[in-house]
């Protein structure tokens, strides 16, 4: 028997021998599986000995090592992060993970006294095996696994079951990771657990694992990891630590939040104390990511800064500051946690940085204390490092809110003369100040200046604009800024709804009428509640009942509340007619909807079913790093809403999923049969344009050469029924696998022919971003 198990060979290795004396090999690049080595060597031929488990190291995985950002006890580490890493800083370095500093030590004795910690993996080598012709044919299959995709593998290891176990499944797996075969070793512990014999083996768990981690193959790291907390284990620190990190090395939509979950779990379940390189990588990245930060993101850091006090580890400067900006950020500011965190930050010998009083000075400014804001601002002054942009935005803030407009208007020329030019910021938060006292010439006279600038990103003023003039009754004015917004600007909802109020209020309910269709018709725009009852309440004041009914039944289809003075009227006009006022909802596919599905779902889109497969639910999912996702995620959200659960939010957000109903059945029983994937054999049928339009926005791409790429997941035999079906339609195309993924290309002359045949049900804001080079060229000709 052989008992394997991850170290780190950077320490004198140590190894036991029969009479009990130790022997220690020094060498830190000594590999047991080398080619030069032959692992018999150190293998004792008597039968005492062949009981005494060796320990030794899956060598592969002796270089499948990731950055070690800064320890506590490392000054050189100090200054460099997982981050820096990730962005090949010259402080790259590649070391070996190492987990036996003291208090990891701590830990591996606290879980041995509570049996958590089995990470032996028991396996016997082929020549300890009695049976001759098992020998052989386990050896043959270790030359073979590693050769095979994913499907051969599973068809060979299944031709293989009736003399297979699971120690011999065990080596096999254990002989991958040996080789730098991880995935491969993944794809056998996958085809072992679904055997009958299977029994669950937390060694070699925790061991697979690992190493899936180090290569950052965090989600099938996470599948093993998921495994052993569903065995009602708790993983090992080394699994814990590892998968974070493997998160936080993506750039992925959602893997940070799953990285900060983990993290939470290694403390909370399983009592670990992470090293001083966790805490600050993952602060690090909390402070780095997109985006405004939230109050869980607070929390979140609150949490990290509490547990590097608690285990009494070094709390850096970074900390400190990035902490107090993410309190500064926050609606409401909490000063006084504020300020305790800049003392304790005193106390640690730290020096305030222009980050930290920038920060406090947003504070302030956002209660309107003026008082400390100019004392702060006298300290930034005081640092003779330059005044930064943002800190004049949040001075003109703080004097905003006291109604002192005068002074904010000053502060800004003086932005404008130090900076030699105001910000985009700056010009948003002045003409903002202005406009809320109704100041016209001078609002107007600012926003000519911000155009005649250059710079984009006018929406936000041009907002303030309108609101000003709807709230004066200007409506020629707002309708002409209207207008040049929209000159200006990508389309917005709230300038549209704003305008809607307006056509209403005016009795233009024609014009209105026209709008509010231009809204629901395009995708980037839609309308809302608010809109809804804006031209219900136009219909219901003049009378037109036919078309306030229209308005109801759309309004009930999307699950809009009506607000109640317009339900009152509405309720009263229905009766007349008797009917009753009740939700027209049809729980029915629409012909449009059922085409929709069909191309979001070899787009790779989810079903979900319940044990019973009667219900189902379809999972929406859409990147928010992709201009044409979030378009296409509003559009889509706007036309299932009838079958969305009800929300009370109004933005849209990036993961939303259909309730759960017996019509998506068909879809579920299709393209997901077995809880995977899966091309229908019918397909060719369901390969309308409209079907391969929204396939191709959800999943599929254009080239930098200008070709149409689309993506697909499925068996060999499925993506040949799509690829003969689009050849059905005179379009030629080449297909290449990577993984478990199939990419059809459509070149030249084809990409243009499927253009044409889809463009009619691609998303007008859609198509800058899809359509093919040549096509683009064509139009130019012609």
């Amino acid at each position: 028997m052989i008992a394997t198990r991850a170290c780190d060979f950077s320490s004198p290795l140590s190894s036991a021998s029969p009479s009990g004396a130790f022997v220690t090999v020094t060498n830190s690049n000594f590999s047991f599986f080398s080619p030069s080595l032959n692992p018999n060597i150190i293998r004792h031929r008597s039968s005492s000995s062949r009981r005494l488990l060796r320990r030794l190291s899956f060598s592969r995985n002796e270089t499948q090592s990731f950055p070690l950002p800064f320890t506590a006890n490392s000054a050189s580490h100090r200054s460099r992060t997982f981050v820096e890493h990730v962005a090949g800083t010259p402080h790259q370095t590649i070391e070996v993970y190492d987990f036996g500093d003291l208090e990891s030590a701590r830990n591996d004795l606290r879980n041995v006294g509570t049996r958590r910690v089995e990470t032996d993996v028991e396996v016997r080598e082929i020549e300890d095996l009695p049976e001759e012709w098992r020998r052989s044919k386990l050896a043959w299959l270790c030359k073979e696994v590693p050769s095979h995709e994913a499907v051969t593998l599973v068809r060979l290891l299944n031709a293989q079951k009736k003399w297979v176990r699971q120690e011999d499944a065990t080596y096999i797996c254990v002989h991958c990771t040996r080789i730098r075969e991880n995935e491969t070793g993944f794809r056998v512990y996958r085809w072992m657990t679904q055997q009958n014999w299977y029994r669950f083996d937390f060694g070699l768990a925790t061991k697979l694992a690992d190493f899936l981690g180090k290569e950052r193959k965090f989600t099938k790291c996470r599948e093993v990891f998921d495994d052993i907390m569903n065995q009602g284990r708790v993983p090992s620190e080394s699994t814990f630590h590892i998968l974070v990190v493997a998160y936080l090395s993506s750039s992925e939509e959602g893997c940070f939040e799953e990285a900060c979950s983990v993290y939470n779990r290694m403390i909370q379940l399983g009592g670990y104390r992470p090293r001083l390189s966790l805490h600050n990588s993952l602060f690090r990245a909390l402070v780095s990511k997109q985006g405004g930060p939230s109050s869980d993101d607070v929390r979140q850091a609150e949490f990290i800064f509490h547990n590097v006090v608690t285990t009494g580890l070094e709390v850096q400067k970074d900390i400190y500051s990035g902490l107090i900006w993410l309190h500064s950020c926050q609606d409401e500011a909490d000063i006084e946690r504020i300020n305790y965190l800049r003392e304790e930050m005193r106390k640690a010998g730290f020096e305030e940085s222009k980050e930290v009083v920038v920060s406090l000075l947003r504070a302030y400014a956002k209660e309107g204390g003026v008082e400390e804001v100019e004392r702060t601002w006298l300290e930034l002054l005081g640092l003779d490092c330059g005044i930064p942009s943002q800190a004049f935005v949040y001075k003109i803030e703080a004097y905003a809110k006291v109604g002192d407009f005068a002074r904010a208007l000053g502060i800004f020329r003086e932005m404008d003369k130090q900076l030699g030019g105001a910000t985009v910021s700056g010009y948003h938060k002045i003409i903002e100040v202005v406009c809320k006292v109704h100041q016209v010439e001078l609002a107007e006279s600012l926003l000519e200046e911000f155009v005649e600038t250059g710079k984009k990103q006018l929406l936000p003023s041009y907002i303030e604009i309108v609101k000003m003039y709807f709230d004066l009754g200007s409506h020629e004015k707002l309708e002409k800024a209207f207008v040049e917004c929209l000159e200006k600007c990508q389309p917005n909802q709230t300038i549209y709804n704003i305008y809607l109020d307006s056509l209403v209020n005016t009795g233009n309910l024609e014009r209105a009428g026209d709008v509010f269709d231009e809204m629901k018709n395009n995708g980037t725009i839609n309308v809302n509640a608010s809109s809804c009852n804006t031209v219900l309440k136009g219909y219901l004041d003049s009378g037109n009942h036919a078309k306030a009914k229209k308005i109801y039944e759309l309004m009930s289809l999307k699950k809009y509340e009506v607000e109640s003075p317009l339900m009152e009227k509405l309720d009263y006009i229905l009766s007349l007619v008797r009917k009753e006022v009740k939700k027209p909802l049809s729980m029915k596919l629409s012909k449009e909807q059922r085409e929709v599905l069909v191309g979001l779902l070899l787009g790779g889109l989810r079903v979900e079913s319940d044990k019973e497969r009667k219900s189902h639910k379809i999972m929406f999912e859409f990147r928010g790093k992709s201009q044409a996702h979030l378009i296409l995620g509003q559009h889509i959200y706007d036309q299932f809403r009838e079958w969305l659960p009800h929300s009370e939010e109004e933005d849209i957000p990036l993961e939303f999923s259909s309730i759960s109903h017996s019509c998506f059945g068909f879809y579920a029983d299709n393209f997901w049969p077995n809880g995977r994937p899966e091309i229908p054999k019918l397909i060719h049928r369901w390969l309308s344009p409209e079907s391969l339009a929204y396939w191709y926005m959800y999943s599929g791409y254009r080239t930098s050469s200008g070709d149409a790429i689309l993506r697909l997941k499925g068996s060999v035999e499925g993506v040949e029924k799509v690829v003969k079906a689009l050849r059905a339609k005179s379009m030629e195309c080449r297909v290449k696998k990577k993984g478990n993924v199939f990419w059809i290309g459509l070149q030249g002359t084809n990409s243009v022919l499927f253009w044409k045949l889809i463009e009619p049900h691609v998303l007008e804001d859609m198509k800058d971003y899809l359509r093919p080079a040549y096509e683009a060229i064509d139009t130019d000709g012609d």
